[in-house]
């Protein structure tokens, strides 16, 4: 299959539009929008210092699934696997490849998250907040990537008459905000180790 070809089967599939038009999609992307730029500012802040890494990351990370919200861009990852398994014969047999992607996913995952470990290590508590943020959304992120029937119903439902989903996905951008602030508002030196 040529690059051609895989643009053109995936293009019937999916093409670029707003994801979630929705209100609470639209308040998700400002969630987003608004930790990165929090964390940016922190990140902008611990100049010179091995947590810059850490909140970095985050900034990157966040800008990042900002954007993905409305453009639904692991859509296009699925559907260019499907065309190629498709394509390639193997389709019926998607499913091995399916867990060897999200197995891989998920130790590349847990290697990030043992290099930010190292780079909180003796500031965990100081960053305790973003680090669980962090852990919810991409938790968030890979149960919906995965979309396992029964978490899909659970995301499904509603609590509190909001969207479990809605509630889960900004569960964690709320403790990254919360973070920062929290950062932001202590005197510069005393964003260092001691």
């Amino acid at each position: 299959m040529t690059v051609f070809e895989l643009r053109s089967c995936v293009a019937r599939q999916w093409s670029p539009q707003i994801g979630d038009p929705e209100l609470t999609g639209w308040v998700t992307v400002l969630a987003y929008a608004v930790a990165a730029l929090l964390s940016g500012l922190v990140w902008r802040r611990l100049a010179g210092d091995p947590l810059r890494i850490f909140w970095g990351v985050l900034v990157v990370l966040l800008a990042f699934l900002a954007v993905n919200k409305q453009l639904d861009l692991q859509t296009v990852l699925t559907e260019a696997g499907k065309c190629l398994s498709r394509a390639q014969g193997w389709y019926d047999d998607r499913r091995v490849v399916q867990v060897a992607f999200i197995g891989t996913l998920l130790i590349v995952l847990l290697m990030a998250m043992g290099v930010l470990m190292a780079v909180l290590r003796g500031r965990i508590a100081q960053n305790a907040l973003a680090l669980a943020g962090l852990i919810l959304v991409l938790g968030f992120v890979m149960v919906r990537a995965v979309s396992i029937h029964n978490f899909d119903q659970i995301l499904g439902g509603a609590s509190l008459g909001v969207s479990n989903n809605f509630l889960l996905e900004n569960a964690g951008l709320v403790l990254i905000a919360l973070n920062a602030l929290w950062l932001l508002r202590r005197p510069q030196g005393r964003l260092r180790p001691r």
